[in-house]
């Protein structure tokens, strides 16, 4: 009598392994055909998430907060290290061909289970990004990341946090306030208030969670509708928090507001317990060529929209690295410090910012612009 073997479905051990072996090949087989590409470009798109790789992550999840506002969760590559409450990162988004970087606050707990992380996104009036991150991004696109960052936390307070403690936020300041408050259960029983402002009830990220927190008894919640209420008067904030001077404060929000905390805390002698975050987008105004600053030589250049920075600094005497003409290609790779540069090739614009690198070889200036050479 035969007997036929069972079939077995593969499991994941088994396909982790048959993914890696193909992995392994791809690379094997790309190397001699990856002019001027490297081998990492063909593996980014079978798995942009890989070691190695440039750090990104992929959306994975996309959840409504506002009318105007939304959290995205994001699944990181492999690179990714834990994030200390209150921080932010720094993601890069392809919008119309131009890559375009902004910061965000973590607001979700650290250390997730399925390993992903959480940024609150409040879309503004004429904000490429925002805009599109809340109206227009869909799960599962690839985004560039850098490593979390930020002094806004507890910081040296570590698991001891303070006694009595102040949140003072307004608009989309609440987010680094949610990652801090989602990460203290169970460190202590700190007496906590927060203050926040919004237009109108429904116009409060968070809305629902704040409320929670306070039905729960964990936080005192003031709420400041501006609509009705009017803007909040730091002058009389005493009415509001009578002790608020013995508590150590975090306050993110407007400018008009963070200026007018400052002035009061400064006034009051106790400007050692005032912690502020504030938001500072870059606008970057990008053209056909500009000024090219090289740092480390002290040399500028004004340079067309069509001319290499390879040839550029070549031209103004600095030392660049560069394997391309002997057929080594990444040779020219190069920090861009500020501003912006068009890949040649293909129009995409590159705008500066942590450890972005740039090929000089096959990008010009798109507008002024700064290398670290």
């Amino acid at each position: 009598m035969t007997t036929t073997a069972p079939r077995l479905e593969p499991g994941p051990t088994l396909i982790g392994a048959m993914r890696q072996r193909v992995l392994k090949f791809a690379e094997r087989v790309a190397v001699p055909l990856a002019t001027p590409l490297v081998p990492a470009d063909y593996l980014d798109v079978i798995d942009p998430l890989r070691s190695g790789a440039s750090l990104r992550g992929r959306i994975v999840a996309i959840n409504p907060e506002t009318r105007d506002a939304a959290t995205l969760l994001i699944k990181p590559g492999r690179g990714w290290r834990p994030h200390i409450p209150g921080q932010y990162v720094r993601v890069g988004v392809d919008v119309d061909g131009v890559r375009q970087w902004r910061a965000y606050s973590l607001t979700s707990k650290t250390h997730r289970r399925d390993g992903c992380f959480a940024i609150t996104v409040k879309a503004i009036s004429g904000g490429v990004v925002s805009n599109h991150l809340v109206r227009r991004a869909t799960v599962g696109t690839v985004i560039q990341l850098d490593q979390a960052t930020g002094d806004f936390t507890l910081g040296a307070h570590g698991d001891q946090v303070p006694a009595k403690i102040l949140f003072l936020t307004a608009g989309s300041g609440i987010t680094p306030v949610m990652g801090m408050l989602r990460n203290m259960s169970g460190i202590g029983n700190p007496d906590i208030v927060v203050v926040h402002s919004s237009p109108t009830a429904d116009d409060t990220i968070f809305g629902w969670d704040l409320r929670m927190l306070a039905r729960q008894g964990r936080i005192r919640l003031v709420e400041k509708h501006t609509d009705s209420d009017g803007l909040l008067d730091v002058a009389r904030l005493n009415e509001i928090v009578h002790d608020f001077a013995e508590r150590q404060t975090w306050a993110c929000g407007p400018a008009g507001l963070l200026d007018a905390l400052e002035q009061r805390w400064a006034a009051d002698g106790i400007p050692d317990r005032l912690h502020i975050e504030r938001f500072r987008p870059t606008v970057i105004n990008t053209g056909e060529g500009g000024t090219v600053t090289f740092s480390k030589s002290g040399s500028a250049v004004d340079v067309e929209g069509t001319r290499t920075l390879l040839d550029a600094g070549e031209s103004a005497g600095v030392l660049m690295p560069s394997g391309c003409r002997m057929g080594i290609c990444f040779g020219c790779v190069a920090p861009l410090k500020q501003g912006a540069v068009r890949d040649l090739r293909n129009g995409e614009v590159t705008i500066a910012g942590d450890n972005v690198q740039i090929q000089t070889c096959v990008s010009a200036a798109a507008g002024a612009c700064e290398i670290d050479l």
